[in-house]
């Protein structure tokens, strides 16, 4: 019953919070801040929709209504980091004609633009989320040479757009960006010096950031009682939270009925890892990360495999196979008064590889290089040059799940991942804490 009477008060009790139209300090007005009665060319003071502010022909001639430096760095500090604002306009558009009503951008990157296209007969709302570019259009004809009052509200993912006091379309979209980059430019009637230029009157062009901004346009729709739509909306909820009660009331008396008989039975916590379901205390072997696990009351508990020293006799060195965790001892080459380990290459007068200790004659054909001589490398073991910031990663080298490829100079090398430190100084594989998992939901009885 508490539960009810919480909704009941949010939904009956809950007014709509006021948008803050007399507050200057969250609200530009673009036109008196442009001071267009002193401007420009292209543009012409004329009568608007009403007497209390001043309105603007824009003329299909080349013009450039743009902010001074100084406004556009306001506009700048009053988006920034707020989730919510208004655009309004009051516009007379000429019959088929598409440009732009207000932009905001940098080169080609718009971070809020309105525009009103007369051949599609819609309303285009462009604006960025994490960087790239969004678009919204709402098939609309504002291009019908008659007075419309437009507002465009964004409250975090969630728009608005009213037409003449007209709620016409309602949308949850991607959040617009709101950190605008200091060289963005602020336009008025179009969106560059020669492109999306508007035709028509132009009045009442305000930003406000605050919930509801379109009430200054619209004082009517500030309403705090709810219609008949509204009230039935209400009854259609509170009806549907009482069946969802009645079935949750169901899953708890069911939930409590296996939980009684649960209490009854021993249970046995398994474990589940790489897809597979393990028993309580069973064992098992990864032989690709080289680790014994085993399954501990619900928890996975991971051992790295022992390697032992190698100890290699003076004739052999330690290296690694393919197939085994540990090092192997391989026969070692001495040549020119330098060692190599097995299968590693020199270059002298030809190239040599060692192979069972002794260095033997290879033939190789080194591929084509797409740099100069001066931009050439000989990597370690080879006998064939690469260009510097070669990849050698890419070739394939295998690292334990504790460690990664790393490129250096020359070659590629394993490195131990952040906390963990080389076994026996190796660092293919790494070692830290003991890897324990969560357990997964599997219980069995018994």
């Amino acid at each position: 019953m508490d539960i009810y009477v919480a909704l009941l008060s949010l939904f009956f009790f809950t007014k709509p919070a006021l948008a803050f139209g007399s507050d200057q300090d969250y609200q530009i007005d673009i036109i008196n801040e442009l001071d267009l009665a002193n401007a420009t060319y292209g543009i012409t003071q004329v009568a608007g929709l009403h007497n209390s502010s001043k309105a603007f022909l824009f003329r299909d001639v080349g013009r450039a209504v743009h902010a001074p430096a100084h406004i556009t760095e306001k506009v700048v500090q009053l988006f920034r980091r707020k989730s919510e604002f208004t655009f309004l306009a009051s516009i007379q558009q000429k019959s088929s004609t598409s440009g732009v009503i207000f932009s905001i951008h940098e080169s080609e990157h718009s971070y809020f633009e309105l525009e009103s296209s007369g051949v599609r007969e819609e309303i285009r709302y462009h604006y960025r989320f994490k960087g790239k570019p969004r678009s919204e259009s709402f098939p609309y004809r504002l291009a019908d040479g008659q007075w419309h009052k437009i507002a465009l509200t964004i409250s975090a993912t969630h728009l608005l757009l009213h037409v003449d006091c007209n709620r016409i379309y309602e949308r949850v979209i991607d959040p617009p960006q709101m950190e605008l980059t200091p060289g963005s430019g602020v336009w008025l009637g179009q969106h560059s010096h020669k492109h999306g230029l508007f035709k028509g009157i132009i009045q009442d062009v305000k930003l406000i950031f605050a919930p509801n901004g379109y009430i200054t346009q619209c004082p009517n729709l500030n309403r705090t009682c709810p219609t008949c739509s509204d009230f039935l909306s209400l009854v259609q909820g509170i009806m549907d939270l009482q069946e969802l009660l009645a079935k949750m009331t169901l899953k708890l008396n069911y939930a409590e009925s296996r939980l009684t008989q649960l209490e009854g039975c021993h249970c046995e916590r398994t474990c589940s890892a790489n897809g597979l379901v393990y028993r309580d205390k069973e064992l098992w072997v990864e032989p690709e990360n080289c680790r014994n696990c085993a399954c501990k009351n619900g928890v996975v508990e991971c051992r790295r495999i022992f390697c032992p020293p190698a100890n290699c006799s003076e004739d052999l060195l330690p290296v690694h196979v393919d197939g085994t965790c540990c090092k192997k001892c391989r026969p070692k080459c001495t040549y020119m008064g330098q060692t190599f380990s097995e299968g590693q290459r020199f270059l002298s007068r030809s190239c040599r590889e060692c192979k069972n200790g002794l260095m033997v004659k290879v033939t190789e054909t080194c591929p084509e290089l797409n740099c100069t001589v001066g931009e050439q490398i000989l990597p370690d073991g080879r006998c064939c040059n690469v260009c510097r910031g070669y990849d050698f990663c890419a070739e394939g080298l295998i690292c334990g799940e504790n460690s990664e490829c790393k490129n250096r100079n020359t070659k590629a090398e394993c490195e131990c991942k952040s906390g963990y430190a080389s076994i026996h100084g190796d660092s293919t594989y790494c070692e830290g804490r003991t890897i324990l998992y969560p357990a997964q939901a599997h219980v069995t009885n018994s």
